[in-house]
């Protein structure tokens, strides 16, 4: 992702734009990367590789949003409400 993209999605999930270190941040940038990367393998069902990277970042998410609802249970309910995640 390269840096006009960070800063509209940390703009559009309420974020300060130079803060990409935070996990609501990361959770962002993921959620938007995850999205881009689904709708490729909409159109390329065979493309196992992207799968996979796929898959690793739905980790990943998962990973900091579990860090995030330990630490902040006020802001993991915001960013899963403004990102549109299940929970």
């Amino acid at each position: 992702m390269d840096t006009q993209n960070e800063k509209t999605v940390l703009e559009k999930y309420g974020l300060d734009p130079k803060d990409t270190g935070s996990p609501e941040a990361q959770i962002a940038m993921l959620t938007e990367e995850i999205n881009n990367l689904f709708s490729h393998l909409e159109d390329h069902p065979k493309d196992l590789h992207s799968r996979k990277g796929l898959v690793g970042m739905v980790n990943e998410r998962k990973k900091l949003l579990k860090y995030l609802k330990k630490e902040n249970t006020e802001k993991y309910e915001e960013i899963i409400k403004k990102a549109g995640l299940k929970k």
